[in-house]
């Protein structure tokens, strides 16, 4: 579970009664995608033929473009989720990171799956305390690619999801 029971206004567009401008959403879109992209390598490494998280990247970078639907993202996403249904490890944690990001496009609060799945994938990679080191210099290289538009408004859902996205945002 890594959305809060009660949807915060911030992250609903502003079409929907929300406070969410279009600019602010592509912009969680791209940021998303970034940190998924960070991580991709390691489900590539396992399934080099299976092309749906790099994909589902693709797809949400397009929406965010205004080169396709918010329905194309998500579906992409959706595959890239089932690509990590049958995995475990970081390469699971890569693709959920990738089809979490794409999945932005219809709910914008997905943005911190994506990387929080991120951050699982390289904790994974290295268990125990070096893995959680691992995972707060993952978390520094994503506040490091956040844009100044949406530093404070994504800084403040970590503060307040972190508990739900398995503490990984203590960095």
């Amino acid at each position: 579970m890594i959305l809060p029971k009660e949807r915060d206004p911030r992250f609903i567009t502003v079409r929907r009664g929300g406070t969410l401008e279009d600019s602010d959403h592509w912009l969680l879109a791209l940021w998303a995608a970034a940190c998924a992209e960070h991580v991709l390598k390691l489900f590539e490494s396992v399934q080099p033929s299976d092309p749906r998280p790099r994909e589902a990247i693709e797809q949400i970078r397009a929406w965010a473009r205004g080169e396709i639907t918010m329905s194309q993202s998500r579906a992409a996403g959706g595959h890239a989720m089932a690509a990590a249904r049958e995995l475990r490890g970081a390469a699971r944690h890569a693709a959920y990171a990738a089809g979490q990001a794409a999945v932005v496009a219809h709910v914008a609060a997905h943005e911190l799956g994506a990387a929080a799945y991120a951050i699982k994938a390289v904790r994974a990679v290295t268990p125990g305390l070096e893995g959680k080191s691992v995972g707060r210099l993952e978390c520094r290289w994503q506040r490091d690619q956040l844009p100044d538009a949406i530093r404070e408004l994504v800084l403040d859902d970590q503060r307040l999801r972190n508990e739900i996205c398995w503490s990984v945002f203590d960095c």
